[in-house]
């Protein structure tokens, strides 16, 4: 597998970097869920557009990111779900929509995913738990009230895009999620709990609770059943993250 990026996406993809021939993974553009402009939006659908065309003239199959977080699904009625008329909720959440329908009409050989809230190693400054977790020292966290959000370790979607990727699906849309959607506020009391801290909390406006269906990806990939995917998985996700950051 070819793998286009540099971030944090594409370094945590590396280990299938020796699958999967024929196969290119676009692990760049916009990653930022809020703050980027019309003009960044414009550059990942211009990249996509030039790697689709390799990925046509050299008969490869393109596996593209897109996004199972509140941006696409926080209007969704029940969990949010592959195969259901979607209306997004964030401009961020329209873009990557609108990137899943650029290459669906592409034609192009392709597998979309979208991603839960991956944690891992040396994940980017400006994502949700390398920012909670630098407030949580700071001494006051910014929060929006009943907002949750879906993690999901990067070692078990890196087991679940292997298996996906294996299945040889063509012109498929997966969720590639825990399943269950946990309160921001019990993240951040799990970061200060385990580094013994007590945080300012600090509310603006009213979150969005959500849930991401994993109907799809269970009966693709049987093996989620021994993830330790629950109401609880999100603990095992943070400790692993406090544990690599020490490190």
């Amino acid at each position: 597998m070819d793998i286009v990026g540099t971030g944090f996406l594409a370094r945590s993809l590396r280990p299938l970097a020796g699958r999967h021939p024929g196969t290119v993974a676009l692990a760049a553009g916009e990653s930022r869920t809020s703050g980027a402009t019309d003009a960044d939006f414009a550059r990942e659908a211009a990249l996509l557009r030039d790697i689709t065309k390799q990925c046509a003239a050299g008969g490869q199959r393109l596996l593209f990111f897109s996004t199972a977080a509140t941006g696409l699904y926080g209007l969704a009625e029940g969990p949010g779900s592959e195969d259901a008329p979607v209306t997004p909720y964030t401009p961020y959440g329209a873009h990557k929509l609108a990137l899943e329908e650029q290459l669906r009409e592409s034609g192009v050989d392709h597998l979309i995913l979208r991603l839960a809230h991956l944690v891992g190693p040396h994940g980017r400054y400006h994502q949700l738990i390398p920012t909670l977790l630098r407030q949580v020292r700071e001494g006051a966290v910014t929060m929006h009230r009943g907002a949750a959000r879906d993690l999901i370790r990067v070692s078990d979607a890196l087991t679940i895009i292997d298996r996906l990727l294996a299945a040889g699906l063509r012109a498929d849309t997966v969720n590639v999620a825990s399943g269950f959607a946990v309160p921001v506020e019990a993240i951040v009391d799990h970061l200060a709990a385990a580094l013994g801290l007590a945080p300012h909390k600090e509310y603006v406006d009213t979150g969005v609770p959500y849930d991401i269906s994993t109907r799809k990806l269970r009966a693709l990939v049987p093996q989620v059943a021994d993830m330790g995917f629950g109401p609880d998985y999100y603990r095992l996700v943070l400790n692993d993250f406090l544990a690599a950051d020490h490190a």
